[in-house]
């Protein structure tokens, strides 16, 4: 199996994308991974209508370490003009809009926070803070975009504090249900 078809498994590539080149770069301790869209129609992010291309924007992103080697991955992802939604970016199956970390990185790194701290995960993985806290922050909103909604009937609302420095929550919780619901500073 070549590299290309390899990369290609690894990453659950499919079309219209395909692994245009595996580069090992010894001395930056890197695998750069680079894809590219095939001749195809896009659509847009936001209604999944079939749009014009209009440009296309370089874009990184960090993916599964491979042996002791970073793996970034990288594109030249298209932008469309939506008659409804303007110039947007497609898109790409292996990442989130915005993000800068593959899906399935993404997932190891809050598989991490299940273990350890922020400031653990990020040592670990050699990364920011804030960007194991940004992975969080993607992840909660996730969560709680899949939660269905609920009116509680009978709610419990507690103030409590945390820390030395005595900072104080409050919180929300659905007595029936025995969900915390809401998390509130101060």
């Amino acid at each position: 199996m070549r590299d290309r078809e390899l990369y290609a498994r690894l990453l659950g590539i499919a079309p219209p994308w395909h692994v245009q080149d595996v580069e090992l770069r010894l001395d930056a301790g890197e695998v750069q991974v680079r894809l590219a869209p095939d001749a195809a129609a896009f659509e847009c992010p936001h209604c999944r209508t079939a749009a014009p291309g209009y440009d296309a924007r370089e874009r990184r992103w960090r993916h599964l370490d491979t042996c002791q080697y970073r793996t970034i991955v990288s594109a030249e992802v298209p932008r469309v003009h939506c008659a409804t939604h303007g110039v947007v970016q497609i898109a790409v199956p292996w990442a989130d809009a915005g993000a800068r970390f593959t899906a399935l990185f993404e997932a190891l790194v809050i598989d991490w926070l299940h273990e350890a701290s922020l400031a653990a995960v990020a040592r670990r993985l050699q990364m920011r803070w804030d960007e194991v806290d940004g992975i969080q922050q993607r992840a909660v909103a996730r969560g709680l975009a899949r939660r269905p909604a609920v009116h509680p009937t009978r709610i419990g609302v507690d103030e409590t504090a945390f820390q030395q420095h005595h900072e104080d929550v409050t919180v929300v919780c659905d007595l029936e249900r025995d969900a915390v619901r809401y998390v509130a500073d101060d």
